[in-house]
């Protein structure tokens, strides 16, 4: 729900950033943006979902502020997830554009039970344990990804497909229906008031792979076992999801010349077209010589191309690293076993 704003006054200095991003072209918007870091940029981002479309005399009211002068015929400030998400992947390509969108879901879905944030993740498997698998999924929805996933090793491994699938199939919630869910777990518990607005759940394959991800590993197995028998698509789906081309940095060099040894170079140059620069690294890293040098000429000859091709090579590569994985013949580090993971 966007903010009531009664003037210029109101905002906050975030809320301003964001509504002066809102008047700019997306190329324009997208360069400012990049000297933002990037907790600054997940702030902005958010203000930017929330705002939507603002008023256009308070719209003038920030641009007189902010650059003293503005032209009687500036457009209508436009904001709201569509705009958010395209000036994130114009800023920093589709993988972290996704990744920032799947956060900042996280982070708004969570206002409705942030009661629970202190509540141990066993203690609200136990108060779900006689719900509706669709009424588990609404509150796995709500939380953030690692408490979701404590929560979801407790339920019943007879249930995890069934919530799974509910999760990954649900769509956002009518707030009568958060509302109820939130104030039926408070009352069991003894929490405070809800708040008077409940945000809608954010459901769907992303923020199920979000947990599972965060998941043990026997969890993880188990749950992808029992929902390949109940929906082989989804669990296909999910699987796909699991793994992304950005993945290579999580593996020994030894795994990722495995997977980068059958990989034509013309197709590993449109992979890395906009890869992150240490997923780039990783790649060049672990080629021959001779295959580096055909490499970088294919990129120097690439030119533009679109992102469904840059999308058709990395999924090509994500193939390759599965079925790998699958033979044993490479082992993908999972969060639960690494230290620190560079992103």
């Amino acid at each position: 729900m966007s903010p009531s704003l009664n003037s210029a006054e109101s905002l906050t200095g975030t809320q301003k950033v964001a509504l002066v991003l809102m008047q700019m072209e997306r190329a324009q918007a997208s360069e400012v943006l990049r000297h933002f870091s990037e907790f600054e940029a997940d702030e902005v981002i958010a203000e930017i979902v929330r705002l939507r479309r603002v008023d256009r005399n308070i719209a003038e009211e920030v641009m007189t502020e902010v650059f003293a002068a503005i032209t009687s015929g500036a457009p209508l400030a436009r904001g709201g997830r569509d705009f958010a998400a395209g000036l994130l992947n114009d800023t920093y390509g589709s993988e972290q554009a996704d990744a920032v969108m799947n956060r900042l879901a996280s982070s708004m879905a969570g206002k409705s039970f942030d009661f629970l944030e202190a509540v141990d993740a066993q203690h609200i498997a136990v108060l779900l344990d006689d719900e509706l698998p669709q009424t588990v999924a609404l509150v796995l929805a709500h939380l953030k990804p690692d408490m979701a996933s404590a929560v979801l090793a407790g339920v019943e491994p007879d249930r995890r497909a069934d919530v799974a699938t509910c999760l990954a199939t649900m769509g956002p919630a009518a707030p009568d229906a958060v509302r109820t869910v939130a104030d039926v777990l408070r009352t069991r518990m003894g929490a405070a008031a809800a708040p008077s607005e409940p945000m809608s759940a954010v459901g769907g394959i992303d923020p199920l792979v979000e947990i599972i991800n965060r998941s043990s590993v026997a969890v993880e197995r188990e749950l992808l076992d029992s929902l390949s028998v109940k929906d082989q698509e989804l669990a296909e789906e999910v699987k796909s999801r699991m793994l992304t081309f950005a993945d290579l940095v999580r593996f020994d060099p030894r795994d990722v010349q495995r997977v980068l040894r059958g990989i034509d170079p013309s197709s590993l140059a449109l992979a890395l077209k906009g890869a992150p620069e240490n997923v780039a690294g990783v790649a060049r890293e672990n080629i021959t010589e001779r295959t580096r040098e055909i490499l970088d000429h294919e990129m120097r000859t690439l030119g533009p191309v679109r992102m469904s091709q840059v999308d058709d090579a990395r999924a090509d590569i994500v193939r390759v690293i599965r079925e790998l994985e699958h033979e044993g013949a490479i082992t993908i580090q999972r969060v639960e076993e690494e230290d620190t993971l560079v992103v």
